[in-house]
């Protein structure tokens, strides 16, 4: 599979632009400190937590969005079908909560609570706790919401945590560069590719990989139908939406991808803004005419935007194999799955 065009200076830096090298003594001591944190933990000179509810962590070794929150979602939806009672727990990022651990509800304030935990709220009807000390929100989840299983959206590198499974979700850019931080893209190496119990491919093909890595699932993300960003029980036919040319915007981890998949629906774009992941969108990013953007955004500009602005929500869908696996590690942890109500 080819490199992405680098355009952004967020491109060249992430697929290893000459430059970064430049960076390499702070990816050594980034290294160093990770590896010395790591090993507190293995030896036991730090303990993790342990919640009376299995726990998975979907999240992943690079920086930046790559499809997790979809994963999140089909998790939550298929261990609801079994009837078992989920709980997702957010660290928040950008979150101004004046209290943690915090219960999110779909009317709060993106602001407050964070773009993700508030769209994951919306969609799996599911407990969503925010809380950037994370054993603290899994205790609240296990303990005083009596969930019977967690899913933390992202989490990997936080080992105060104890972990059934590990989730690595990943999209076209791989590795990046293959550096870790701040002179590439990872926050550990690509061993740990090699180590966790599933990765998750946000793409269309099935990457390849020079080293052993855990056993491997394509996601397929199915587009529902737009959807107004002012009112969510309004939606409108594709068909509607390629009348006019459209603005789009999008502030996930990789804008591009989001263009690309409105253009491939036959979508005329008359311009494409990239955001920065999480971006705090304001009436100002919003141009006139029809606007078209991600669902993660949708959650922040609902309260400003104007009738002709619609998000796509989308739906990941994974093979019967994937949950068959996780299924068998959340069984070692205790967790009686009910299968359409049958034991």
């Amino acid at each position: 599979m080819s490199q992405p065009q680098s355009k952004t200076k967020h491109d060249k830096w992430y697929f290893g632009h000459p430059l970064v090298w430049l960076l390499s003594p702070l990816a050594l001591l980034f290294y160093f400190v990770s590896a010395i944190r790591r090993l507190f933990f293995k030896v036991g000179l730090k303990t993790a937590f342990k919640a009376k509810a299995p726990v998975i962590i979907v999240g992943n070794i690079s920086v930046g969005g790559n499809g997790k929150t979809p994963v999140v979602l089909a998790l939550a939806d298929y261990y609801q079908k079994q009837g078992i009672k989920v709980g997702i727990l957010s660290r928040g990022y950008g979150a101004k909560s004046p209290e943690y651990p915090r219960l999110v509800k779909g009317e709060d304030n993106a602001s407050e609570v964070g773009d993700e935990p508030r769209l994951l709220a919306i969609r799996s009807q599911c407990d969503v706790v925010i809380d950037p000390v994370r054993a603290r929100g899994a205790a609240y989840l296990s303990d005083e919401l009596h969930c019977d299983l967690i899913i933390c959206d992202d989490g990997l590198q936080h080992y105060a945590l104890h972990r059934d499974v590990e989730i690595v979700v990943m999209d076209d850019r791989k590795v990046g560069s293959g550096y870790l931080l701040p002179m590439g893209p990872l926050r550990e190496g690509q061993w740990r590719l090699g180590t966790v119990d599933a990765l998750v491919h946000n793409s269309r093909s099935m990457p390849t990989f020079s080293e052993a890595v855990a056993p491997q699932y394509l996601m397929t993300l199915v587009a529902g139908d737009f959807t107004s960003v002012a009112n969510r029980v309004k939606t409108s036919p594709l068909e509607e939406i390629q009348k006019v040319p459209c603005c789009a915007l999008a502030g996930i981890g990789s804008p591009q991808r989001f263009f690309s998949q409105l253009k491939e629906m036959g979508i005329q774009l008359a311009s494409a803004t990239p955001l920065t992941d999480h971006h705090a969108i304001t009436p100002s990013d919003i141009p006139n005419g029809r606007v078209l953007m991600t669902e993660k955004d949708a959650v922040k500009a609902a309260s400003f935007a104007h009738d002709d602005c619609w998000f796509l929500p989308v739906t990941a869908h994974l093979a019967p194999d994937f949950f068959n696996l996780i299924n068998v590690k959340l069984a070692k942890a205790g967790l009686k799955i009910h299968q359409n109500g049958q034991e």
